[in-house]
């Protein structure tokens, strides 16, 4: 399934070059749905000691696959919560492996999120997540909360937004956004309310992305008052 112009077009899209985010990443060349099509294939049948393997592939779609394969387990496992344990600790020791804001985005909110939206769930583990010294990691915290707001809980993705403000890269500025802009389709009162207190404080991506969903008048405000 490799393709090779294909992986010399990934390797530029997703940042692989020297000095850049993902430097050094390898890829074969396929897309997303390609990757899915062998997950489907193979779901519920891959143990994880097989899929940690998969995690330590010097291949992104390899990785990629991997993390499906415990998104796939996550599903399965949704009226069981020791076997969700089990699965979301299993990703939290290999989170780091999603080194690329693509196997964060495809991953987290799918694992975590399902986790951390149980009554019962301990939220601080959100906290840690953003407060590591490792970017994906941190972004993992953001955007797992995705799952979160579709319960119409907000508070987690304002407390998190809030300690990443001053972050220095823009991947996490662009990831803070969305989450607020998510919490903007669901109540744009609440993400107004946070415009307010920190809009002179956010980067300006972070802005623009929270702010998307926005009638193009009220826009214009939060970008003339920044």
């Amino acid at each position: 399934m490799a393709d090779e112009a294909k992986s010399r077009q990934l390797s530029k899209f997703f940042k692989t070059g020297k000095g850049q985010y993902a430097e050094g990443d390898k890829f074969l060349g396929l897309v997303v749905p390609k990757t899915r099509l062998v997950v489907k294939e193979a779901r519920l049948q891959v143990p994880f000691s097989e899929i940690q393997i998969l995690l330590y592939s010097e291949w992104h779609e390899v990785r990629l696959a991997g993390f499906l394969l415990l998104v796939e387990e996550m599903k399965a496992a949704k009226k069981n919560a020791e076997r969700q344990d089990l699965i979301a600790e299993f990703y939290l020791r290999h989170a780091r492996q999603a080194n690329n804001w693509d196997l964060v985005d495809l991953s987290c909110p799918k694992i975590l999120g399902e986790w951390l939206v149980r009554p019962s769930a301990d939220r601080s583990v959100l906290d840690r997540l953003v407060s590591s010294d490792n970017l994906w990691e941190q972004r993992i915290g953001i955007v797992t909360t995705w799952r979160i707001i579709r319960e119409n809980q907000f508070e987690d993705t304002l407390r998190l937004a809030e300690k990443l403000l001053n972050h220095p890269h823009d991947l996490i500025h662009k990831a803070t956004g969305w989450m607020l802009r998510e919490v903007g389709k669901k109540d744009p009162d609440v993400l107004r309310d946070f415009l307010d207190a920190h809009f002179a404080d956010m980067p300006r991506t972070a802005l623009r992305y929270a702010i998307e969903k926005l009638p193009d008048p009220e826009r214009q405000f939060w970008l003339h008052r920044r």
